[in-house]
């Protein structure tokens, strides 16, 4: 009992309903339980920067592809494939909360509208900023576009390594996992999506 009051006193999340501790008690109270002390020096800090980091990694949830692509579409006269590749992407995975990372690559035949370049990459960043799996961040990026600019089709391939098979379970190192999402003419015509894979084919 003596042990457990000390323990409160040093961490007042220990002595209120969870509900009504904040961000960084609860963050202090798991460094607790991992068997740390959240007051020493190191540590001391840790919470506050935890919560910190935790809001810019998730921040795709205060986020939405109408914000993202405000004015940022474009009546064209243009219906060949646009592809930006290699976008670089960094989320967390939903089912063990540790990082999984990679490249997007993404296509769309227009329809009479473009969206500014910088968009595409800023719509991947929506998605990836969220607790996720790659299969469902593949199929909402492809969705968007489709949403959005409402093109004869989007390709979209996902190329990502986990963190959650590299650091623990299978420790698989060297392993990629590869997705994609074909909507529209990527989806019914070989030539199209034959096209957009021989131009985004990893070269490793």
């Amino acid at each position: 009992m003596e042990t457990e009051l000390s323990a409160a006193k040093a961490h007042p999340a220990l002595a209120k309903p969870l509900g009504e501790a904040s961000t960084q008690e609860i963050y202090a109270e798991l460094l607790s339980r991992l068997g740390e002390d959240p007051t020493r020096d190191g540590l001391l800090r840790t919470p506050e920067r935890v919560e910190k980091s935790m809001a810019f990694l998730t921040r795709g949830y205060t986020q939405s592809i109408e914000e993202v692509l405000h004015e940022a579409l474009f009546d064209v006269d243009y219906d060949e494939m646009v592809v930006v590749k290699d976008i670089e992407f960094y989320s967390l995975c939903e089912h063990h909360m540790l990082p999984f990372f990679g490249r997007a690559h993404v296509a769309y035949l227009p329809q009479g509208k473009v969206v500014g370049l910088s968009k595409i990459p800023r719509i991947v960043d929506v998605f990836a900023r969220r607790l996720q799996v790659q299969e469902r961040m593949t199929q909402q990026i492809a969705e968007a576009i489709e949403d959005a600019v409402h093109p004869q089709g989007v390709g979209v391939v996902l190329e990502g390594q986990h963190l959650c098979m590299m650091m623990r379970g299978v420790e698989k190192q060297s392993s990629w996992t590869t997705t994609s999402a074909m909507r529209g003419v990527f989806k019914t015509q070989v030539q199209t999506r034959s096209e957009f894979l021989s131009l985004v084919r990893p070269v490793r």
